[in-house]
């Protein structure tokens, strides 16, 4: 059931709540394009073009590893932003959080390669990348804090879950541009230079999202917050002090969709390209109709959630991904492409069962004043022990054994962590009521 103490939140009028609900997923879903064109480009290009003096397969793990710098500064973002999200606001780290993302996505568009700049190629590349995961950090709390904060009791895993659209829309968009920049060019060309055109796109992109939610109004609960004088001087230590229990397992339940989620949508680019020898293009198809069955999950299973309950929808989802997880790299190694578009719409349809109520429980888990650093920080901890090593782990367990099986241990184990800890999130680790 849908524990009875969380937080009740004050209603706001119908068309807020949908505009923070839509500009919290236009600027989610441009952060998660910023990170998913560096995951993808990781997967094809970044190896050759800025490890070329190590081997194939160590470029390919230094490429990755490049990848999880990301996730090494996300909890460092949580940590900061948070901190100035429940001293401050909301809203204007939602706004910051974006720039910063967008400014780091473009430089990389802008940025030599090995063979003009060397030593220095990389080390800017991992600099750059560490903006973007610092960013990435602050970004969720806020988008989901705008989000929740502003719905109605009853609706808050619906309008929350337009957060976790940001996550398949952010997919398929980033799919969408490597796509039609690999079809419009030649291979050669597209790993000399076009590779960064969705790079560079992305300015554009943030332009729209600066826009869209320079305009909002600060969050109803915060501003409660601010003129009850309830803000705490270090919400973060606080935060640790009171809450550091639930902290754990909400980082816990969400290892297996962030460890999972990157072993499809990154490691899976990799893995089909060149272990199965698909073409990029196949590939990337491939993702854009799973991507597509994703947003729907999230959406159908946010707004069942509501009714049936939101922890016990992410529970469902956290179990269910452990038994998939069985079956996904032994119909992916067929090289049917039906079978192929099974395994990842159906790791992704489960994926959504936790994803789409997520962000609601995430909120009601903590009260207001440390609420921003809770669920940033929650994130940030399940996406680097998850998301952060899986696709460096993932081609290191594939090099040692020679086949996915290994990978498949892997999976079930970090899914069989995810579903005790979603279960171990009852309502006596649910923050009382502040209200």
């Amino acid at each position: 059931m849908q524990p009875t103490t969380a937080i009740a939140l004050p209603d706001a009028r119908a068309a807020d709540v949908r505009r923070v609900a839509l500009a919290s997923a236009i600027g989610t879903t441009i952060e998660w394009y910023d990170f998913f064109i560096y995951g993808t480009a990781a997967a094809v290009v970044f190896g050759p073009q800025f490890f070329p003096q190590v081997s194939r397969l160590a470029g390919a793990l230094a490429a990755f590893a490049t990848f999880g710098v990301g996730f090494v500064a996300r909890p460092l973002g949580g940590l900061v932003m948070g901190h100035y999200g429940d001293r401050l606001g909301r809203k204007s780290v939602f706004v910051w959080s974006l720039m910063l993302m967008g400014l780091s996505t473009f430089a990389i568009g802008l940025l030599p390669n090995y063979a003009r700049w060397g030593a220095w190629a990389p080390a800017l590349l991992v600099a750059l990348r560490f903006m973007q995961g610092f960013a990435l950090g602050g970004e969720w709390g806020g988008a989901v804090l705008m989000s929740v904060e502003h719905a109605p009791r009853n609706r808050r895993g619906l309008f929350g879950s337009f957060v976790g659209l940001g996550l398949p829309a952010g997919s398929i968009l980033s799919n969408l541009v490597f796509l039609a920049a690999s079809i419009v060019v030649a291979p050669d060309q597209f790993a000399a230079w076009a590779w960064r055109i969705p790079f560079l796109a992305s300015i554009v992109l943030v332009a729209v999202g600066l826009f869209v939610r320079a305009g909002l109004a600060e969050s109803p609960v915060f501003a409660d917050v601010l003129r009850t004088r309830a803000a705490r001087r270090t919400p973060v230590v606080d935060l640790f002090r009171d809450e550091g229990r639930t902290v754990c397992l909400a980082a816990g339940s969400y290892l297996s969709t962030s460890a999972l989620g990157y072993i499809v949508i990154v490691y899976f680019v990799s893995y089909a390209t060149r272990e199965l020898g698909l073409p990029l293009t196949t590939t990337l198809t491939l993702l854009l109709g799973s991507s597509a069955v994703f947003a729907i999950s999230i959406l159908a299973c946010a707004r069942w959630s509501d009714r049936i309950g939101r922890q016990r929808m992410m529970t469902w989802g956290a179990g269910a991904l452990s038994v998939w997880s069985l079956v996904f790299f032994p119909l992916v190694d067929t090289k049917s492409i039906p079978l192929i578009e099974l395994a990842l719409c159906g790791k992704l349809f489960i994926q959504g069962a936790y994803i789409g109520p997520q962000a609601a429980v995430f909120s009601e888990l903590f009260p207001p004043a440390i609420r921003y650093s809770g669920t940033s920080i929650s994130l940030a901890l399940g996406t680097i022990l998850g998301g952060a090593v899986a696709p460096f782990i993932a081609t290191a367990l594939f090099s040692l054994a020679g086949n996915s099986h290994l990978i498949t241990v892997y999976a079930v184990a970090v899914s069989l962590v995810s579903w005790v800890s979603a279960r171990a999130l009852q309502p006596s680790s649910v923050a009382p009521p502040s209200r």
